[in-house]
């Protein structure tokens, strides 16, 4: 493949997404469009940076055990969750900004509106990110997060997930997704899910055990590629 092709911007595919009106996930129905969308051409703006190969963090900013800690280590299952994330020819995308939200080990977020009955844990924030090494490489270390009910159904439950965003080399390539851990049963039950019809878009918000990446005695291991655009891309969840 050309120099030229590898760097021909992909539109996203929007049959590769869930359509905006899903009424089995009732958020879907007050905020998607009545009107068709108009198509605007992208700026210099779109297309370039932001540039975050200079961002300073801070030594615990992807360590989730130890950045919001208050005297003690979280509760729960110490988990790390490590990935590749490329464009889609399967570039590596360095330097970039890759940042991840999500519920204790409870099912509760730190948030003011999550009434859920779960407590919060003094010792955890549910916040992290983390820049891409050279190779597109970043690593997480966390609490795997709980399931929740949420008021969509009678009895709706949320599979266990680990929110994501990643920045890539562009505003026009910010992929806001969500991660699923293999083997939970939620997943097919979830009515998230099941508004994505393509099973393979499924399949890229799963991420597998693995047990190479695993300290012994210490965390499991999952790994979560991520691909900005392209036939390979991680879905982009609207949720």
């Amino acid at each position: 493949m050309s120099d030229a092709q590898n760097s021909r911007f992909v539109i996203r595919d929007r049959n590769w997404h869930p359509k905006a009106l899903t009424p089995d996930y009732k958020t879907s129905i007050p905020r998607s469009p009545r009107q068709a969308l108009v198509s605007i051409p992208q700026s210099v703006s779109e297309t370039t940076g932001p540039d975050f190969s200079h961002l300073k963090l801070g030594q615990f900013d992807n360590d989730l055990l130890l950045n919001f800690n208050n005297g003690g280590l979280p509760v729960g299952e110490r988990i790390i969750v490590a990935g590749r994330v490329c464009d889609q020819y399967g570039k590596p995308i360095p330097h970039t900004l890759v940042e991840m939200w999500q519920a204790n080990a409870g099912g509760r977020y730190r948030h003011k509106n999550d009434r859920y009955l779960a407590p919060l844990d003094p010792n955890f924030g549910g916040v992290g990110r983390a820049l891409t090494d050279r190779d597109g490489y970043y690593s997480f270390r966390t609490i795997k997060p709980g399931p929740y009910p949420w008021r969509n159904g009678p009895n709706d439950w949320r599979p266990a997930h680990i929110h994501f965003s990643i920045s890539g080399p562009s505003i026009s390539t910010r992929l806001i997704t969500q991660l699923y851990f293999e083997g939970d049963p939620l997943i097919p039950m979830c009515p998230i899910v099941k508004s994505i019809a393509n099973p393979e878009a499924v399949q890229s918000l799963i991420a597998k055990l693995d047990m190479s990446a695993a300290n012994p005695m210490d965390c499991l291991a999952y790994r979560f590629d991520i691909v900005l655009r392209g036939q390979r891309k991680t879905h982009f969840e609207n949720c």
